[in-house]
């Protein structure tokens, strides 16, 4: 009976580690679509830090509360450390408690999202329209006019101070 257990706790526990290593495995979004900022994995390499080529060319996710842009509160843009798109003002900034730099509406034409279904689950992807490197994600938890949260990785940002 012990060993019937320990056989099936432990092909459970391959199973799920199975299933999340699958479901970890994602298609960045610049390989799928067609940017005006484009460069050779080399290049995005000697352009970025290791931290911000991990999350804009490889959409990873930086720790939470690491990054120094989620204690930001001047005036100013945040735009992507990729291209340099100016991607969110700080005016849809807000303190959103999770320890990544949040806002409830892009600018203007300088986000793309589609659907990201790697932990499991469908989640929607934010990446920038200029380079399509992965900023974050977007929630329906947000506070009002648009009721989103626009949740970013900090080194996939840069700020600039008005």
């Amino acid at each position: 009976m012990t060993q019937d257990r320990r056989a099936f706790l432990t092909l459970a526990g391959a199973g799920v580690a199975g299933f999340a290593l699958w479901g970890c495995s994602s298609q960045p979004a610049q390989a799928a679509e067609r940017f005006e900022v484009t460069l050779t994995d080399a290049q995005w390499r000697k352009k970025l830090s290791p931290d911000a080529y991990d999350t804009l060319r490889k959409e990873g996710t930086e720790r939470p509360y690491s990054s120094p842009l989620n204690g930001e509160h001047r005036a100013g843009i945040f735009s992507c450390g990729g291209c340099g798109l100016p991607n969110f003002s700080s005016k849809t900034k807000f303190e959103s408690g999770t320890g990544w730099p949040s806002f409830w509406q892009p600018m203007p034409n300088a986000v793309r999202t589609r659907v990201d279904s790697t932990m499991g689950m469908a989640r929607t992807e934010v990446h920038c329209r200029r380079c399509g490197g992965h900023l974050g994600h977007v929630f329906d938890d947000g506070p009002k006019p648009t009721g989103k949260r626009y949740c970013m990785n900090g080194d996939a940002l840069t700020f600039r101070a008005a």
